[in-house]
């Protein structure tokens, strides 16, 4: 069996208004190598962009990979390290019995993290992490301009 690559990714989502128009961000590292993904929505919410660049990170990987995911969103490292696992197991619904938001992002979150063996860091946003702070860039230049 072969030895799974390493891969870092970074993430970072964005909102201009809450809901409103959205970007997100995420930079793929694998030793010296950078690929930085981005991309938005007309309107969104910020929790969905959080999970999006994280869902875009994981996909744009072309074989299963040892993941370490940075993300600044406990809603992303606490869905999938706390939440997941219940969630799927009450048939996607949350401790209150209420249909889990963002449903769709979090089911193929879940076939992606599946695919990988993945760990999550939580980071501080806005704390001076340089890669955070490059998603950040990533996520807010890529919020859709809509005319004013």
């Amino acid at each position: 069996m072969s030895e799974l690559t390493n891969i870092e990714i970074y993430t970072d989502g964005a909102c201009s208004g809450n809901p409103g128009p959205g970007g997100w961000g995420a930079i793929l590292k694998k030793g010296d190598t950078l690929k930085e993904l981005s991309g938005g929505a007309v309107m969104t919410t910020n929790n969905r962009m959080e999970l999006q660049a994280v869902i875009e990170g994981l996909k744009s990987l072309t074989r299963p990979c040892r993941v370490d995911i940075y993300t600044d969103s406990r809603y992303v490292s606490d869905g999938v390290e706390k939440w997941l696992v219940n969630w799927k197991k009450r048939g996607w619904k949350s401790a209150s019995g209420d249909p889990v938001k963002n449903i769709e992002q979090w089911k193929e979150l879940h076939d992606l993290v599946e695919m990988h063996t993945c760990k999550f860091h939580w980071v501080k946003g806005h704390n001076g992490h340089p890669m955070n702070e490059r998603a950040d860039e990533l996520a807010r230049g890529a919020i859709p301009k809509t005319p004013r």
